[in-house]
Formats: C-alpha cells, structure tokens, sequence
C-alpha cells in the first residue's frame, strides 16, 4: 500500500511538472509562445524567396514584447538582418508629417475647412479631368469648391499619387517627381499644373496632398520640413536613426530594396533608394528609420500624444486624426481614412481581428505598422521587397492577435 501510494504521489508529480513545463509565458498579456508562430511565418516567406528577411515588433501595455530579425539585409552579400538596420519606410512617411503638420494645427495656424488657396493661391483654380483616360489637351471641367486642409490630408481632394497606369496618372509621374527638382517647394510648385482627377470631396485617390503639407509645415513654422521633424518630433521622442539622409557611420545598416523577378528568383533591385545629399524634403516619402524608431512614435500616437512625460499632441487631436473624415469614400471594406492614418471603422468588416479605431498604413517596399488603442497594441512589419501587398499587413494583424492572452 505504502508503495501504492509512492507511485501515486510519483505519477502526480510527473503530470505537474509537464503541466508546469508546457505552461505559456505571458507578458503584457501576450503570450509568448504563440508569437512563434510570427517568426514561423516570416522565416517561410524567407525560405520561399519572397523577401530577403524581416524585422518584427510587438509591443504591449507599453512593454517591447517581442522584437526580432530574420534573413538578411542583402540576398547578394548575405548580410544578416538586425534589430536596429534601417528601412527605406517609403508611405510610411506620411503619417509622421501629418503629425507635424497637426502640431502646427495645435498653434492656431489654420483651420482644416481653411481652402488651401488661402496660403497657396496657386491652388486657386485648378481644373478637373474628365476622365482619366483623357490625353493631354482634353478639355477639363472648373472646381465646384476649392480643396480643403482636411482634403489634403484625407486624400479626399481630387490629387493623386500617380501611381496608376491610366494616362493621367502616367502624365502626373513623369512630369512631378523629376529628379532635378532640389526643393519641395519647387516640387509642390509643379503640382498645379496638373488637373485633378475628381472634384474635392467626391472621392478618394492616395494623392501627393503630404507633399503640399510639406510646404505649408514651412510657411506657418519658418523651418525646413527636415528641421522641424528634426526638433520637434525625432530628438525629443529619441528617434536618433530616423531622417532623410543616412550618415556615413549607420550606412552599413541600410536594408537593400530587393524584388522578386519574373522567374521566381529575388535580388537586389537595380534601383536603390538616395540616402544622401537629398534636399527635397518630402512628405510622400524619402524617410529611412529603424522598427524601433518607428514603434516609439506609434506609442507616443497610442498613449494620446504623450511619452516619457512630454506631451506633442493633445489626445483629443489624436482622437481627431483617428476619426472618419473620408465618409464612404474609401474602398476597403470596413475602413475609411482620418488625418493622416487609415482608420478602421468596423472590424468584422475588415475580415481581420482588428479593433474598431484601429489606424495603420504601409510603405511601398512592403513596411507595415498598425496601432490599435482599445487593445494597448503596436505591431510593425518591415522589410524591403518592392512588390507590394497587403498581404503582409493582414498577415501581421492574424498573427499578432491570436497572441493576446488576458
């Protein structure tokens, strides 16, 4: 009997110390063992050629949860990625000039209803096309109402991007982003020469409109684009590795811009992005940071504009920034757009786990972050791969969720 009982006692032991053993790790509320299956996923698309590697966040209540590098930096020298190389971030420029440019909306500069014409006359009467599959001397309509400050930053206002392959936005890429253009503010001079693609406030086209905030950053505040971000945004935060140029020391951290070719096979692209000696400081993109970087601006944006006790924006500008200021104009289901940021306004919409008031957006070679305020969540994907998808944020949002544990 007393034997009995000894293996009973032994059998107990051995079923605890197995539960004890397979028992998650959980910190902030994310359990630590599912985030494998994050890394599982980006190693997959490295082993499968489709980027070079990856740098992955997750950040929690405040707490860096998770942070890793997987591949390399560059297929052709195989450089290993690391946690602190820096990504060419591309769109993701454009949510940290809204900020700056909501800073100076703080100070009383402007109203968002102001037209722009009111700063930039030369936005005063601009035309329309007809179609976008017009030719250079089709005739073109007069605006009904001038754009809008909230226009520029919804793209709500008839600008475009140029990034389609219909012969107006063909023209617009030509003939905007020349390469002997040295300021913005001869760039944005340049843009009214061309017609918008709708009128302002009847739909939505990702637009150059972050260009033109540029240009007003540095009429209302007397700095460079560059300076201000510089001295109001990057030292305070800590930003140390973010800018429009890379100096000499920290060059050897740039992450190469790869594609992957018709074949199947990925390479270093033929272009690689300016990281010096660039002058025109742009608000479409041209910004290089590191995920860390990056993550410390998302959580100064979650926490309502504060971090580490210095306040940038008021929380109920943020609150603003975050709302639906596009209407039903945008067309991913579920979302809509807000100052700067896309903006989720009904989650099972989306066919994501998301938050409603989640806001988020990318960059062109496939750099990704999402910030979601009712979770206490910051979630970034970054690498440097020129095909484009959105794959990889909706992969980001259905990994990073299914961590959550609280």
């Amino acid at each position: 009997m007393k034997y009995f009982k000894l293996l009973l006692l032994f059998i107990g032991l051995s079923v605890t110390g197995n539960l004890i053993g397979q028992t998650s790790k959980v910190v902030a509320g994310i359990n630590l063992d599912r985030v494998k299956l994050l890394d599982k996923y980006v190693q997959s698309e490295i082993d499968n050629g489709n980027i070079p590697g990856a740098v992955t966040m997750i950040i929690r209540n405040g707490t860096v949860v998770h942070q890793n590098a997987l591949g390399y930096k560059n297929v052709s020298t195989k450089a290993p990625m690391t946690t602190n190389d820096l990504f060419y971030i591309q769109s993701m420029t454009k949510p940290i000039i809204s900020t700056a440019f909501m800073m100076l909306y703080e100070e009383g500069y402007f109203k968002l209803d102001d037209p722009v014409s009111k700063y930039l006359p030369e936005f005063k009467n601009l035309r329309v096309v007809r179609s976008v599959n017009d030719g250079p001397d089709a005739p073109t309509d007069s605006l009904k109402s001038e754009i809008t400050i909230t226009q520029l930053l919804s793209h709500t206002g008839g600008l475009t991007h140029g990034l389609n392959l219909n012969p107006v936005d063909l023209r617009f890429r030509r003939g905007y982003f020349r390469p002997e253009i040295k300021t913005i503010q001869e760039r944005v001079t340049n843009i009214t020469k061309f017609p918008l693609l709708a009128q302002p406030g009847t739909a939505w086209n990702y637009s150059a409109g972050p260009d033109v905030l540029c240009v007003l950053i540095e009429k209302f505040s007397g700095m460079s684009v560059n300076e201000f971000l510089k001295s109001r945004i990057f030292d305070p935060l800590g930003m140390k590795n973010t800018g429009y140029n890379v100096p000499k020391t920290e060059q050897s951290k740039i992450v190469a811009v790869h594609t992957k070719g018709k074949n199947g096979t990925i390479s270093v692209a033929g272009f690689q992005p300016p990281f010096e000696n660039v002058t025109v400081w742009s608000g479409v993109n041209g910004l290089f940071s590191t995920a860390a970087d990056y993550a410390t601006f998302c959580q100064m944006m979650m926490a309502g504009g504060t971090f580490k006790g210095k306040q940038y924006l008021s929380r109920k500008t943020i609150e603003l920034m975050t709302s639906n200021h596009s209407g039903d104009l945008f067309a991913d289901p579920g979302t809509e757009w807000g100052l700067g940021f896309a903006v989720v306004t009904d989650g099972p919409a989306t066919k994501t786990t998301a938050s409603k008031g989640l806001f988020y957006w990318g960059g062109a070679n496939n750099t990704h972050f999402f910030i979601d305020p009712k979770e206490k969540l910051i979630a970034l994907f970054m690498t440097q791969e020129s095909n484009f998808t959105w794959d990889y944020h909706n992969r980001l949002r259905q990994l990073v969720y299914q961590t959550i544990a609280d």
